[in-house]
């Protein structure tokens, strides 16, 4: 989950903006709560964040083309043993006109059993603002790399 300190090191990175982005700062709370969601397996609330027919691609796990197939892979392969953690350097948003945002960055993956994060993921998910709501429409998970030494240590501040 992104947090409100989280939030503020997304938007102090050198590249980012001055000036508060208001849609960098909807989105990021959004993949907040998105992520929320997933850590916790609260399935029910991380499915509403995605088009029905969301496209959901992972360079190692293949390509969806449908939510409740990929809700029943996080199901099946996430719940109980990982979570997801935003690195907030990378992360980046860019509006798309008349149809929403694109969002981009990283993001470890640690191991609740061991608490040890070691990978690491590129991922791009495009959003749509449809009659006031956002529903993730696209998604890109790839690049995935073993997490250096210095970044696991950041990971779990030693």
């Amino acid at each position: 989950m992104i947090t409100t300190i989280a939030l503020a090191a997304v938007l102090a990175v050198g590249s980012a903006p001055a000036a508060v982005d208001p849609l960098t700062q909807e989105i990021a709370a959004l993949d907040g709560k998105v992520f929320d969601a997933y850590n916790n397996c609260d399935l029910p609330a991380f499915s509403g964040y995605f088009d029905p027919k969301v496209a959901f691609f992972h360079d190692s796990g293949g390509a969806t083309f449908e939510r409740d197939a990929m809700v029943d892979g996080v199901r099946k392969y996430i719940c109980g043993k990982v979570r997801r953690e935003l690195i907030p350097a990378s992360f980046r948003v860019y509006p798309v006109k008349d149809y929403g945002a694109i969002e981009e960055g990283e993001h470890r993956f640690c191991e609740l059993a061991t608490q040890r994060c070691e990978g690491i993921a590129k991922f791009v998910m495009v959003w749509a603002k449809r009659d006031g709501a956002w529903q993730i429409t696209t998604v890109l998970i790839y690049g995935h790399r073993a997490a250096t030494p210095e970044e696991q240590r950041a990971a779990t501040g030693r």
